[in-house]
């Protein structure tokens, strides 16, 4: 489970991301901070993955408190910006701090659910790469942000597909039928039809390689944009 700590100054707002955030699977609310203060110090004491950041804190912004962070040698955790912050500047400083995403106040639970998934995509990627070669590198850079056309487009797909889906995404390299049916739980000749499926609307790419025995091994891996 990916673990959040919601910032927000507002008890209500912190409250309903909070309820938003743990309709997502595979993500849990470990804490609420309304202050600078509260946050700086839950960060130390449950150790988030992830912070859902408001901007706009009484005491300090929530960029503030990343700096903090960082300028302390703890760990600095992931962060999703949510924030009615609206100029260039404060996009700009949140992109060099390394933002995973800026969500700019008011935005639907679905926009939320988008960044959500594709933050939980490449955290999995990221924890299952053995070594940073450059396929693994452009995979973790694709999914950073969350591509909105991706996320809009599984969101059509029928729900085994997207599942699919999301197991080949997560993949720290090219991967096969019979993996993707072990992870999914289904037989291999099912996970074969969803995968062709997935090529075929253009979201997974199929990689052919050859082994000792000359036939191709039929492997996917996320269409590059």
């Amino acid at each position: 489970m990916i673990r959040v700590l919601v910032v927000d100054d507002d008890y209500h707002v912190a409250h309903a991301h909070a309820l938003s955030v743990a309709r997502v699977p595979g993500f849990e609310v470990v804490g609420e901070a309304h202050t600078g203060a509260e946050a700086r110090s839950l960060v130390t004491s449950v150790a988030p993955d992830l912070l859902l950041l408001d901007m706009y804190l009484p005491d300090f912004s929530g960029l503030d408190l990343v700096r903090q962070v960082a300028a302390s040698g703890e760990r600095v955790p992931d962060f999703l910006l949510v924030t009615a912050a609206r100029d260039i500047e404060s996009v700009r400083t949140a992109m060099q701090l390394g933002a995973f995403y800026y969500l700019v106040k008011p935005f639907s639970f679905a926009a939320l659910r988008e960044q959500l998934e594709g933050y939980r995509a490449w955290a999995e990627r990221i924890d299952r790469a053995p070594e940073a070669d450059q396929h693994v590198v452009d995979a973790l850079y694709s999914l950073r942000g969350a591509p909105p056309r991706r996320a809009a487009t599984t969101r059509t797909l029928q729900p085994t597909m997207a599942r699919v889906l999301e197991i080949v995404v997560a993949a720290p390299a090219p991967i096969g039928a019979a993996e993707v049916a072990e992870i999914l739980g289904a037989s291999r000749p099912t996970a074969q039809r969803y995968l062709a499926g997935l090529v075929e609307k253009q979201l997974l790419e199929l990689d052919l390689t050859y082994g000792t025995t000359g036939r191709p091994e039929h492997r996917y891996l996320p269409r590059r944009a």
